[in-house]
């Protein structure tokens, strides 16, 4: 059904019921997941023959459903992730088929269980406890935490192989930023210190070597005899899946390099999972190991992806666990025969009041830029950069005219793809239009494009933006050049502060969502991993580039906010911390502007949550505070307006 003045539309929107993180059980015939079918994020357990979902939580999981969860080796526990109101600092708790919980890692900082020893003695965890993240093991018979890893850089990964005995993980130990390697180390040498064994490999942990220097390389899991590696690596440019041998040392690469494609896990001794993008669609392919032949798989277009990278997919006889997603329907689970190429679904989407029909699809569309845009003055003067075809994907919501909304996307090492996307809908089925742009800087199209943001922040990319915003503008008549609006949350929240600071003649209001302000002062207030792994490797660091730091800081350019602005931000936000809000909210003070509903902006602080929340509630309360502010300072399109 369509829908309609009786529904609550936001309400109807924030309570769809929203499937997270799908994990298989160890004999795959159950999948842990998070669903809040009853309005609060819960523990579930699927019955993969049956149907049945039981729920195994009463409120002892968190209301955001942000991290995964994962299976004990016995079948009979769930390893689950929990903080404190969306802090992100994470403990680790299991819960068994009573509900009955108890913590297993409780320490500082953020810890995220990455691997499950097989004879249920011990699991792999990253954590921050020390500073930065690094690789710890958990002996649950003894309760005593080891450190296995000690870098000064984050280190990622840690894919417990299935014999127990060693880790494959990436960091980084070169001078260039850009760089990321794979390494492989013994469990019981990093534990104890001990010596390699006589005759083995002088070094531990040791370094494959299987990309360039600046290139990324990362382990994707262990083959099923703990004796090959599956990995990812995009030194030709485009990213490649490959299988390294541990005995010869030698490395196949998958694929003929024609898409960027990421290694996702064994299936069994003879096939392999990748990952392939392709403008605005994610699709799995599955390599034959024998003859290097790979196939996609025959899905509808969307986005298909197996879930969180340590969580295991493999549901037996050759069936693959995936989650599915289109522009217009929301997440289902599905049973892939990888034999025969059909598919079951194991949980159907649920659209609760609205039909997929009643959504607003998602048209793909691309634009020359050369990060400059052409008609819009800006405040911080660049050259041409290289100009690039920038894809985008168009969602028209049927008013007539339209306003706009554009949308940047988060990361920066993300891409918006034909997924279901919740706050899109939102905007959409409110009559605003959305426009999502793959500014380079995104993933999807290799690490050339990836890396032209590197030391730019606030350039080409938010040209790219301004560009596909301009061009969308004059090509589509329906669309409203008066009614331009700027949304983002995170690092698109700071594109939505950037983009109202350095084209302020594009736009008639921006919403600022956890977005980042003041460059400087965010590496010193995120999580380490972020300061390493984000700020330096995109920016260098404040002493090598104080000029840089300042220039692209939009709090340094306040001034040049010429439309309404909303500023939001969860006061628990690790990731990018609440003073990034509070400094926009100084400065434009300093600056003279008036706060308030009827001032220059509006500024509010969203209590027990950090960095966006799935929780319904806390879902519902944002989409009012936009749709409020939009009717107010743009105004939204009359029913009569809608064709």
């Amino acid at each position: 059904m369509s829908p309609t003045a009786e529904v609550d539309v936001l309400e109807a929107l924030a309570g769809l019921p929203t499937v997270a993180h799908p994990a298989a059980s160890p004999g795959g015939d159950e999948v842990a997941l998070y669903y809040d079918g009853t309005g609060r994020n819960e523990l579930h357990v699927l019955d993969t023959e049956t149907g049945d979902l039981d729920r195994w939580s009463d409120g002892e999981v968190p209301r955001n459903a942000r991290w995964p969860v994962m299976w004990a080796a016995d079948g009979d526990r769930v390893f689950f992730h929990r903080d404190e109101a969306g802090d992100e600092q994470n403990d680790i708790h299991a819960i068994d088929r009573d509900g009955t919980v108890e913590p297993v890692v409780e320490m500082d900082g953020q810890c995220v269980l990455t691997g499950v020893d097989g004879d249920g003695s011990r699991i792999v965890f990253g954590s921050s406890r020390d500073g930065q993240m690094n690789v710890y093991a958990r002996d649950l018979v003894t309760g005593e935490t080891t450190k296995l890893t000690d870098y000064d850089r984050a280190v990622w990964g840690a894919h417990l192989s299935p014999d127990g005995e060693r880790i494959a993980y990436a960091t980084n130990e070169t001078d260039d930023y850009d760089n990321q390697d794979a390494y492989v180390a013994s469990v019981e040498q990093c534990a104890t210190g001990s010596p390699p064994p006589a005759g083995g490999d002088a070094s531990n942990p040791r370094n494959l070597g299987l990309g360039e220097v600046g290139a990324e390389c990362e382990p994707a899991g262990w083959g099923p005899e703990s004796d090959r590696l599956l990995v990812s690596d995009n030194t030709p440019d485009l990213g490649r899946a490959g299988v390294y041998d541990l005995g010869t040392e030698d490395v196949t690469w998958l694929g003929d390099g024609a898409y960027d494609e990421r290694a996702v896990a064994f299936v069994d001794g003879e096939r392999v999972l990748a990952s392939r993008d392709r403008e605005a669609v994610t699709v799995p392919v599955v390599y034959d190991l024998a003859t290097g032949e790979g196939r996609e798989l025959d899905l509808p277009e969307g986005v298909a992806s197996t879930g969180w990278a340590y969580t295991d997919s493999d549901l037996g006889d050759g069936r693959v666990l995936f989650e599915h997603t289109t522009a217009t329907r929301r997440t289902e689970l599905l049973a892939y025969d990888l034999d025969d190429d059909s598919y079951e679904t194991l949980l159907e989407a649920d659209h609760g009041p609205f039909e997929p029909d009643d959504f607003a699809d998602a048209e793909y569309v691309t634009v020359e830029s050369d990060g400059v845009p052409d008609t819009v003055q800006a405040a911080v003067e660049h050259d041409p950069y290289d100009e690039l075809e920038i894809g985008a994907l168009l969602y028209d919501s049927g008013a007539r005219p339209s306003p706009l909304i554009v949308n940047p996307h988060g990361g920066p090492m993300a891409r918006d793809a034909k997924s279901f996307d919740i706050y899109t809908q939102v905007l959409a089925m409110r009559g605003y239009s959305v426009l999502q742009v793959n500014y380079r800087g995104s993933t999807g199209r290799g690490r050339e494009f990836k890396e032209r943001l590197l030391d730019d922040w606030g350039g080409a990319e938010q040209g790219d933006v301004a560009t596909a915003a301009e061009a969308v503008v004059a090509d589509r008549d329906w669309i409203d050049d008066e009614r331009v609006v700027v949304f983002g949350g995170s690092y698109g929240g700071y594109s939505a502060y950037w983009q109202s600071v350095q084209y302020p003649d594009l736009y008639d209001a921006g919403v600022a969502w956890i977005g980042l302000s003041d460059l400087e002062d965010m590496y010193e207030n995120t999580m380490p991993h972020f300061r390493t792994e984000l700020m330096e490797k995109y920016l260098g660091t404040p002493e090598d580039s104080p000029d840089l730091y300042e220039e692209r800081s939009p709090v340094t350019h306040v001034e040049n906010v010429d439309s309404p602005l909303l500023v939001v931000h969860g006061v628990n936000d690790r990731r990018v911390p609440v003073s990034q809000a509070r400094i926009v909210r100084e400065a434009l003070e300093d600056a003279g502007y008036e706060g308030g509903e009827t001032g220059d902006f509006e500024y509010e602080e969203l209590g027990e949550e950090g960095h966006a929340s799935s929780d319904q509630t806390q879902k519902l309360r944002l989409f009012r505070l936009l749709d409020d502010f939009l009717d107010r300072r743009v105004g939204a399109p009359a029913a009569a307006e809608t064709e």
